[in-house]
């Protein structure tokens, strides 16, 4: 069991707070804003509810808005329609163990009111350890709680909070993910391979974590060339790094392989309800029905590829497009946010971001200075990782996910914002700002300091620097936003 120093409890204690908070501005917002008449996936629903099920609807049912539609529906029926193997297994696998535990209630509740029952209790279980596993992440890696501590009270107020709380695989990728970066700086290389492993199994961009493990290794290797043969540290390197691919490609290939049996091998048609058959004739959705679809006979048949390019015209500056203006704007902040902390750290370390990370500066009164902190060499592998999901989703995503592509998968958004706030503000530098201090009425600029140092930057707003204000206030806006529009089918995917 963690042990709960005064650090950790405070975030504990927030993340909490947080997603209470969210939980209950979600349904509020749901009740008194109208849903939008998007276009979106809206299956029927097969079991008559009652008045229960109606009382968790009212209150749960803004978790259900846009993709996560998907994710209850793949829980619910399984994969049915070609489509629906856009979205990974590990998500829809964990609502089915959350529903198993709900079997009780099943007499009081239909199967819809269970996956949202799930939906809401899992997703709140796994920010909440997402935002704890981020803070030991950070210890490690900046070596200064303060920024540690920092970043993980800026998890809680993500921009990305709608879909941590949401139906989507956000909250449970990030968990995984951030706990597999946390082995790794462990030198626990096979339970981070492991991790990495069931993370790629929640979401795609999980492949991307395979660099963590080559860079570790390639890490390992350099250092013991000195002291050991290099010709056998070099195949034991090569046995890793293949090791590592095969561990982190294989979810993705066994769902590859699952969708072939469904949709390519003769006899794997299966029963059908008949409203979801009509809603395929209507919708014009693909289902396992005896005609193969055209991946089928490509030489490597991946239906995931094949759906973003014709479902969801996924593809290389397919979306720069003047009407998505919009979307551009939406993903700008933290499209800037990445970049200003690459510039940051390639300007203060140019070298060391040359030789990728494993040659350290020779001058030691820089390497000292840059010791801890986000600056610290620990941090390079993080950022590169940061910066191939940036441009991977600027260039070739729906750039409006980018919040919550970046937000549930790289620290650096949280770990740059951090090292702003203590570079920028003077109450978090000061000796009364030590974040497990009790609330100081009077410091001595007159500020009052709350043990919570977010919310004492909040307390007193008016005398933060601009570049703090503009910190908290996109953070704020967006976790506000977020909730008001997500949960009514409004433009916030």
């Amino acid at each position: 069991m963690w042990p709960l120093d005064p650090n950790r409890k405070e975030v504990l204690s927030f993340a909490i707070r947080c997603r209470v908070l969210t939980l209950m501005l979600q349904a509020f917002f749901n009740a008194i804003i109208p849903d939008h008449h998007a276009e979106a996936f809206s299956p029927p629903r097969l079991a008559p509810s009652g008045c229960v099920d109606q009382l968790v609807e009212g209150l749960l049912g803004g978790l259900s808005r846009w993709d996560a539609e998907h994710f209850l529906f793949i829980a619910e029926h399984g994969y049915l329609y070609e489509h629906n193997f856009a979205f990974f297994p590990g998500f829809p696998l964990a609502l089915v163990v959350g529903t198993k535990l709900l079997r009780p209630l099943r007499g009081l509740l239909s199967q819809r009111s269970c996956l949202l029952i799930s939906v809401a209790s899992l997703n709140s279980l796994f920010s909440v350890l997402a935002t704890v596993v981020l803070h030991d992440l950070g210890c490690l890696v900046l070596r200064c709680p303060r920024q540690a501590f920092y970043a993980a009270l800026l998890f809680c107020l993500s921009p990305a909070n709608v879909f941590l709380a949401a139906g989507y695989s956000e909250a449970l990728f990030a968990f995984l993910t951030f706990s597999a970066m946390g082995q790794l700086e462990r030198g626990r290389s096979w339970i981070s391979g492991l991790l990495f492993a069931l993370a790629t199994g929640v979401r795609s961009n999980g492949l991307v974590s395979v660099g963590f493990l080559l860079h570790s290794q390639c890490r390992g290797f350099f250092s013991s060339l000195v002291v050991s043969n290099p010709l056998r540290q070099f195949f034991k390197l090569v046995a890793s790094v293949c090791l590592s691919v095969l561990t982190l490609s294989l979810p993705f290939a066994l769902f590859q392989y699952y969708a072939y049996t469904q949709f390519c091998l003769s006899g794997s048609a299966r029963s059908i309800p008949e409203p979801l058959v009509q809603l395929a004739v209507d919708r014009g959705y693909r289902i396992a029905d005896g005609n193969e679809p055209p991946w089928c006979s490509w030489d490597l048949p991946l239906i995931y590829s094949y759906i973003q390019d014709i479902y969801w015209n996924v593809g290389f500056l397919r979306y720069y497009e003047f009407k998505q203006v919009p979307n551009f704007l939406l993903a700008a902040p933290v499209a800037i946010l990445v970049s200003w902390a690459t510039w940051t750290y390639v300007t203060t370390h140019p070298w060391f971001c040359l030789t990728l990370g494993l040659q350290r500066n020779k001058n030691s009164k820089t390497a000292e200075k840059y010791n801890l902190g986000f600056l610290s060499p620990q941090v390079f592998v993080y950022l590169v990782h940061a910066v191939s999901l940036l441009l991977f989703g600027g260039l070739c995503m729906h750039v409006q996910v980018l919040t919550r592509f970046l937000g549930s998968s790289t620290p650096v958004v949280y770990w740059f914002p951090a090292y702003l706030l203590q570079d920028q503000e003077s109450l978090l530098r000061s000796p009364e700002t030590v974040p497990w201090k009790p609330l100081v009425e009077d410091s001595a600029s007159g500020q009052k300091v709350l043990r919570n140092s977010i919310m004492g930057l909040l307390y007193n707003w008016k005398t933060c620097s601009p570049v703090t204000r503009y910190i908290l206030g996109y953070f704020l806006t967006y976790w506000l936003l977020g909730l008001l529009l997500h949960c009514n089918f409004l433009p916030w995917t």
